[in-house]
């Protein structure tokens, strides 16, 4: 073990929607493009728009002893479509040619997403760890955090010594996981091995079954990590990845990643043991949504008798944060033709439309034209008389849930008064972004308190961002168009591993080894 180990750090973050339009270098330098000591500094800064997880880690780093670190690239966007291929050459180039320049290295760490499809390749983050195991070398530690709704191949985890995924969904956990692997690069490079096993089943969870407060997931969630730290002497980590079945590539599944201590036999046992528990509750991972128009009945019905609780909705067809354009219309204009009354509506994306908002000013009422210039394969047009109501540029800090803490731009930005100042309060912004967090609202000084319903371009990472108002029996989940709907038969479906539960429910299986 050096005592001044020298740690590379790096990655390329994006989901990828097979459906939604390719993600160019414009889209990852318009989120976050760092690259060398602006990295560091990003990392090191009070509040950052990179993810925690990088952040975390450099923190932990820092506080547990020396070490030097080497910074290469970080990159990533919101999720999209696919990566263009020529981009990802340049980016994995980048990193693998910082780790090669500052050779030797003893260990890396990569920030990835892990459900990011190319243009060119199915699996570029397993082609990104594969170059950089051969760059790094078979001695040096890899390891890398996940979102946990990564899809893993086998490259993933034979080229790295651990994969951590996060725990929670909203994903309220991502400090913590970057915490956790700095810690297991220190106990690595201390003479600890890593030996990682893999079990995917043919099972793609629709994500609003993936919360992990209640339900199938929470369960599976709940007794891994029982089992790790009743097996703390054998075990390193495990990590349940329900995967994301958008990005329709054979490497979709719901997928266990158990690490064993220095022997793979316990890991192998371990991760049987889950990935059979998930097959046999696999009806559980269902769940029926709310109809438009009883949607629209219910904000009706709220807005005219205060006595009842306020609710909020998901438009779950439309999640930004799942590819989603965050532009469709369906809701908006239900809510708006049955006269909806106290309704929060947050965030139509539509630049056009802000930039008029912000040319004719505060006050100024005038014919709001959504989606006058296009916009993605669901978003219709829609008209209707508003006001101004306020202006701003866009830039707020997270209060809570996903992004709390976190610097995230929406661009120039309107709120929009649509059937008088009781009716609805609708934010429109430009930079394509899910509704998560509480100051989406609260930048215009409005209280989430005072509204009936409050309907949000978000699939799940909603509920810890407006837990302080809402509980979970006043969640909707609206069945909206989108490419984001979670009715998968709705799809054509060209990559995904068949057959394959819940599209096929005939589909058998039993665990690699049995």
């Amino acid at each position: 073990m050096t005592d001044n180990p020298r740690v590379a750090l790096g990655g390329i973050v994006l989901e990828s929607n097979a459906f939604a339009p390719v993600a160019t270098e414009a889209d990852f330098r318009g989120r976050y493009h760092v690259a060398g000591d602006a990295l560091l500094a990003e990392a090191r800064a009070e509040t950052s728009v990179i993810n925690k997880e990088m952040t975390a880690f450099v923190a932990a780093m820092d506080a547990t002893g020396p070490w030097t670190p080497v910074p290469t690239l970080l990159t990533g966007c919101q999720p999209k479509g696919p990566i263009d291929q020529d981009f990802f050459e340049a980016s994995a180039r980048a990193i693998v040619d910082g780790i090669r320049a500052a050779a030797p290295v003893d260990a890396v760490y990569l920030c990835q997403h892990g459900a990011m499809v190319a243009t060119g390749a199915p699996d570029p983050d397993g082609d990104l760890i594969a170059r950089v195991r051969a760059a790094a070398g078979p001695e040096a530690r890899i390891v890398v955090t996940l979102d946990l709704h990564a899809n893993i191949s086998p490259a993933m985890v034979e080229n790295s010594d651990v994969l951590v995924s996060y725990l929670t969904n909203p994903h309220v956990d991502m400090w913590d996981r970057g915490e956790e692997a700095a810690f297991l690069v220190r106990r690595l490079l201390a003479g600890t091995r890593a030996r990682p096993v893999l079990q995917r089943l043919p099972l793609t969870p629709p994500s609003v079954t993936l919360l992990t407060a209640d339900g199938p997931y929470a369960d599976l969630i709940a007794y891994g990590q029982r089992r790790r730290n009743e097996m703390a002497g054998a075990i390193l980590n495990v990590s349940i990845l329900g995967g994301f079945v958008f990005s329709d590539t054979p490497e979709n599944g719901l997928a266990v990643v158990v690490t064993g201590r220095d022997d793979a036999a316990p890991a192998q046992e371990l991760a049987r043991d889950i990935a059979g528990r998930a097959w046999a509750m696999r009806e559980r991972f269902r769940r029926d949504l709310t109809p438009l128009d009883a949607g629209v009945a219910l904000a009706v019905e709220r807005g005219a008798d205060p006595s009842l609780r306020a609710v909020i909705f998901s438009d779950a067809g439309d999640n930004p944060g799942g590819g989603g354009g965050g532009d469709t219309t369906w809701l908006l204009k239900g809510l708006a033709e049955a006269a909806a009354r106290g309704v929060y509506m947050g965030a139509h994306v539509d630049p056009a439309l802000a930039a008029e908002a912000h040319a004719l000013g505060a006050g100024a009422e005038f014919e709001a034209v959504f989606n006058r210039d296009g916009g993605g394969a669901f978003a219709e047009t829609f008209a209707a008389p508003a006001r101004i109501a306020a202006l701003t540029d866009g830039w707020i800090v997270g209060r809570r849930g996903l992004h709390q803490g976190r610097r995230v731009e929406l661009g120039p930005t309107a709120l929009l008064e649509i059937g008088g100042p009781e009716g609805l309060k609708v934010v429109v912004i430009s930079q394509r972004q899910q509704t998560a967090d509480p100051m989406v609202f609260e930048q215009f000084a409005l209280d989430i308190a005072r509204a009936r319903t409050v309907v949000v371009k978000s699939r799940g990472h909603f509920r810890a961002g407006f837990d302080l108002w809402f509980a979970p029996r006043q969640v909707y989940e609206i069945d909206t168009p989108g490419l984001t709907s979670p009715v998968l038969s709705r799809f054509d479906w060209k990559g995904l591993p068949r057959p394959v539960y819940p599209l096929d429910p005939e589909t058998a299986w039993t665990p690699d080894g049995d």
